[in-house]
């Protein structure tokens, strides 16, 4: 069978893989001039390969129709992935948070195992090559258009990825291209993506600002209702938030009821606890011994102990209490006002950032025209579909990667 994938990325190289390792002869056409550029920047550089979790949790961390990748996580799970890089001579570890990386730390070296295998198999690569069409006749793919020239193909996969991080080669291509077929793409939008703030001035004022073991919750004011929690890492930027957590929060959000009209209406909080490890009775009775030993000082050279130097004044403000008042001067009522904003320091949210600056995309193909136990098209035969360019997404910590080789191993072999 000649099998032609749409894409180079992790999703298409995996289904090259599997496709060929089947007997078949395989093409990877790739837009840019090397393959795997989302892979090399992925994890800071050094690849988040997977997580350590059970499979089932796969699932609850996608919040992207986590339940239609059943089929394919059971078909090609983590230990799959980890003993096909054990194979090519590239060990893994686990570190916080039940995150796998590469031993060596370096993408390039998880991608040298994906480009041996693709050499060993001896799978051709076209390089530069822009996928213009993919024909079909009488409802069954038969080829593809490629820089102005027809390729037959007996099945073809598009793994294209989705909109985000433009300059790897994700510039939504595959969307055109199913849709000329009648698939319908669901919306495109940021998910993994830092969030802007109507607090300007307080971000701008705390750019740079690493929040680690904090504790967030994104509300809806309008609903009273927590939208998402957290615990973990955060940063400030200068137009709003980021880190971890807050990615991860946003592809819970991108998906909320309603969210343009509640972001306009700034009905979205980002409400941080400073101190989760103490309770409010525990954080009082801290902040009366910080006093006790400071009685004599301005409350503006009191906070050293409890903050961050960065997040001083921007306490101070927000609490109303005289920067210049001594520590014994201070009310019951003052410091219970001070113990409610470390415990709850508040930041509007605006916006998403746009879609050039996430990690992945939120929106694809419609899943309920893919078949998902084969990745094949309820639509097309012959046409499967793989990794980032489909209607699933999840949060951060390696889940994201998982999908594109499992759904590409399935993709692959069916």
């Amino acid at each position: 069978m000649n099998v032609i994938v749409i894409g180079g990325g992790p999703a298409g190289m995996m289904a090259a893989i599997s496709s060929a390792e089947k007997g078949n002869e395989v093409v990877i056409l790739e837009k840019m001039q090397s393959l795997g550029r989302k892979l090399l920047i992925s994890g800071k550089g050094r690849c988040n390969i997977t997580s350590s979790l059970e499979m089932d949790e796969f699932i609850k961390n996608t919040p992207g129709n986590g339940m239609f990748l059943y089929s394919c996580f059971k078909q090609f799970t983590n230990s799959d992935i980890i003993k096909f890089l054990k194979n090519e001579g590239l060990e893994v570890k686990e570190e916080r948070g039940n995150r796998i990386f590469p031993v060596t730390d370096k993408s390039i070296d998880v991608l040298k195992c994906f480009t041996k295998r693709i050499k060993r198999l001896k799978i051709k690569i076209k390089y530069e090559a822009k996928v213009e069409k993919i024909l079909s006749e009488r409802g069954h793919v038969v080829g593809v258009i490629v820089n102005g020239n027809v390729m037959k193909a007996d099945k073809v996969i598009l793994a294209t990825g989705g909109n985000s991080y433009p300059l790897t080669g994700s510039t939504g291509d595959g969307y055109k291209l199913v849709k000329e077929l009648g698939h319908t793409v669901t919306k495109i939008r940021p998910s993994l993506v830092p969030l802007e703030s109507y607090n300007k001035e307080t971000c701008k004022d705390l750019q740079g600002l690493s929040l680690k073991n904090v504790k967030i919750q994104l509300k809806d004011l309008d609903n009273k209702k927590v939208i998402y929690e957290d615990f973990g890492e955060m940063i400030f930027t200068h137009f709003g938030v980021s880190g971890p957590t807050i990615l991860s929060s946003s592809a819970h959000l991108v998906r909320y009821k309603n969210i343009e009209e509640k972001l306009k209406n700034k009905n979205i909080i980002l409400s941080i606890d400073l101190k989760p490890a103490l309770s409010e009775e525990k954080l009082d009775g801290r902040i009366l011994k910080d006093f006790a030993k400071q009685k004599n000082r301005e409350f503006k050279n009191s906070l050293g102990e409890l903050l961050p130097h960065k997040l001083i004044n921007t306490i101070i403000e927000r609490s109303k209490i005289n920067p210049n008042k001594k520590i014994n001067e201070i009310s019951k009522e003052e410091r219970k006002k001070l113990l409610k904003l470390l415990k709850q320091f508040d930041v509007e949210i605006s916006n998403f950032r746009p879609i050039e600056e996430a990690i992945i995309t939120s929106g694809g193909v419609n899943i309920k025209e893919i078949n998902p136990k084969t990745m094949e098209s309820k639509i097309i035969h012959g046409l499967y579909f793989a990794g980032e360019v489909i209607d699933v997404d999840s949060y951060t910590g390696g889940f994201n990667l998982q999908i594109a080789y499992s759904t590409g191993y399935v993709a692959g072999i069916s």
